[in-house]
């Protein structure tokens, strides 16, 4: 497997001090590495700064409305950007992703709802920016920028569902995600019915080996590393 060899660095926006260090916390024993700015002009000095690969961005913040940063960062790239506010009304949250916010998560968020979403954005981010890395398990070889997936060097034709169970599952290779965590990652939602996952699995199991897919029971499901 291939990766970049240092942490991915992740800028949060956050005025409010007790969620950014939790949030903080958070990410660095996902294996991030966090950033906190608490003002938006914080926030782009930071950003011009690190380059991050994520931002965590509030929309209340002391100095200006987070709204308006966002336009300032999508005028300096693809970066992906993720709102999390309290703000509940739909006219905000459409005015933040036509903005060119990646994702809006409302407050109170669960800790693996977010880091499902960290996950969704760095893939996007990645594959965007066209040096996706390239997942090597076994004979898989999983190029999650081509989206092109191949066993022992044949092409193996996947449903856009089916991919993106196994891109979510190669991108934490070896790692056992649970079933609510998959289903939050490639269905949007953690109440979606497990037997989706289980389905799709299965198909997976046909097309890439039985072994290639290793569930724990009761837990969830990885992408076993010797493929």
């Amino acid at each position: 497997m291939t990766r970049d060899a240092d942490p991915a660095t992740i800028l949060m926006v956050e005025d409010d001090a007790g969620l950014a260090t939790a949030l903080e916390a958070t990410l660095k024993a996902a294996g991030y590495r966090p950033v906190r700015a608490r003002t938006a002009a914080e926030g782009l000095r930071w950003f011009n700064h690190y380059s991050p690969d994520l931002v965590l961005l509030d929309l209340g913040l002391p100095d200006r409305d987070g709204l308006s940063l966002i336009g300032d960062i999508r005028a300096k790239g693809s970066t992906p950007i993720i709102v999390l506010s309290a703000r509940e009304a739909e006219a905000v949250k459409v005015q933040a992703l036509d903005l060119g916010a990646d994702d809006y998560v409302q407050k109170p968020f669960g800790i693996e709802e977010l880091l499902a979403r960290v996950r969704a954005g760095l893939r996007h981010g990645v594959q965007t920016r066209g040096s996706a890395p390239v997942v090597q398990a076994g004979e898989l070889t999983i190029d999650l920028g081509l989206r092109l997936v191949t066993r022992a060097g044949v092409a193996v034709k996947l449903s856009s569902k089916e991919y993106d169970l196994l891109a979510e599952l190669a991108v934490n290779l070896g790692r056992t995600l649970s079933h609510k965590q998959l289903l939050l990652a490639v269905w949007g939602s953690e109440r979606a019915d497990i037997q989706y996952l289980r389905v799709y699995v299965g198909q997976l199991r046909q097309k890439l080996g039985v072994d290639a897919i290793v569930s724990d029971a009761g837990v969830g499901y990885a992408l076993a590393s010797g493929g």
